[in-house]
């Protein structure tokens, strides 16, 4: 059996830390709270030093290097975090920092960790190709590497989010948080249980990119073939042994959600809790959002990251817009006669709904002679506006056909 880490471990880590890391602010949230019938509170570790927890795990295993490991330099892997907290700690303890990024990482990302002091390198389109090279330059070079979760010290390090959370809620009953690798997970659940065994210590991962529940299953780390998700953060394809080892052992409970739930997540963050968030960094609010999760309150959800590409920014909204039924994107097929354009207009206004753009083909194979094709995209109040209007416009005679957003659905089509 793998020995785990224990609350010593984590305490001092803490220690370690104290004067580097900020203790994340415990927000409540309304909507949660309202939606779960109990107290829910949010660790923002978004707000932590370079945008996510994993500063402390990093630190911590720097500083734990020997004079000579220090001078060859270090190494890591990583879609940003990871990058960003490796490149703050080695600038913070004078170690010279390598990072291997997938190819297509964000870019605010690669800059923040160039910004840092680290060298950046591209390989592989994912964390688990990056870290192939990680490991050959380590063997190439002697450069120490920092893995992203697979470490006693990165996880002692992630485990002192616990001990903020314990002191600040000491009646805690759920812990949520997101799952990539395992790290973040495996140390909140060493500390919780520790202080609180009852309390519950529940891991969310993106169901296109979730290697913990056939691990599990199979009782030992299993790689997934294949993984795509918004959530770059927590996209890892197999759990580390030493992780897996803890989250067998002490973490409650392994949830996926949709692209979709996080999106909404992401969404309510922003609108309700004024929290600018990463997708991977929502997952464990998008678990409660989408009831996957039914938790004994109080809850605490950790929002482990708020390196978010302001691009994938914007699409995000409207995907989580799109899945709360506040956004359709639409076709609708009239005659081509002067003023259908503005009749249709009208009728969408009419229904106090909000056209956000709108594009006029007459010249569309697909379309009958004397028929034009209107291309909107149109923001409503909710499930119940949407499906009014649509019904609205089918009742006035237009054939409504829905694009690929996943509204379609919320309109009733």
């Amino acid at each position: 059996m793998t020995d785990l880490i224990g609350l010593p471990d984590v305490l001092a880590a803490r220690e370690v830390l104290s004067s580097v890391v900020r203790v994340t602010p415990l927000e409540p949230s309304r909507p949660l709270t309202a939606a779960l019938d109990g107290p829910v509170w949010l660790k923002c570790e978004n707000l932590q030093r370079a945008g996510s927890y994993k500063v402390r795990g990093a630190y911590l295993r720097i500083s734990r290097l020997t004079a000579d490991q220090r001078r060859r330099g270090v190494v890591a892997a990583s879609a940003g975090n990871h990058a960003q907290g490796v490149a703050l700690a080695a600038g913070l303890l004078e170690t010279a920092a390598t990072v291997f990024m997938p190819v297509g990482a964000p870019l605010p990302k690669v800059t923040a960790t160039k910004n840092y002091g680290a060298r950046v390198e591209f390989a592989g389109t994912t964390v688990d190709e990056a870290l192939v090279a990680a490991r050959a330059f380590a063997d190439d070079t002697g450069a120490i590497l920092i893995h992203p979760f697979d470490h006693p010290d990165v996880i002692a390090g992630q485990g002192t989010v616990a001990l903020e959370i314990l002191d600040q809620c000491p009646e805690v009953a759920t812990i949520v948080t997101s799952v990539g690798g395992g790290g973040l997970v495996s140390g909140i659940a060493v500390a919780a249980k520790a202080i609180n065994p009852a309390v519950r210590v529940i891991g969310v991962q993106a169901a296109s990119a979730a290697a913990y529940p056939a691990s599990l299953a199979a009782g030992a780390p299993v790689r997934l073939d294949h993984f795509v998700t918004i959530a770059d953060g927590i996209a890892v394809g197999r759990p580390g042994d030493l992780t897996f080892a803890h989250v067998e052992q002490l973490v409650d409970e392994i949830v996926t959600v949709t692209e979709e739930d996080i999106s909404r997540a992401l969404l309510m963050l922003l609108e309700r809790g004024k929290q600018v968030v990463e997708p991977a960094g929502a997952a464990g609010v998008a678990a409660l959002l989408a009831g996957v999760v039914r938790p004994q309150t109080p809850v605490v959800a950790v929002l482990s990251g708020g390196n978010i590409d302001p691009l994938l920014l914007l699409r995000v909204i409207e995907h989580g817009l799109a899945a709360a039924g506040r956004y359709l994107r639409f076709t609708v097929r009239c005659g081509d006669s002067p003023g259908q354009l503005a009749t249709l207009l009208s009728l969408i206004a009419e229904r106090r709904a909000n056209v956000v753009d709108v594009e006029h083909q007459r010249r569309n194979p697909r379309l009958r002679f004397g028929e034009v094709e209107v291309e909107l995209s149109v923001e409503t109040r909710g499930p119940e506006h949407s499906a009014a209007l649509v019904d609205e416009l089918r009742g006035h005679g237009y054939q409504v056909t829905f694009a690929a957003t996943g509204a379609a659905g919320v309109a009733g089509d």
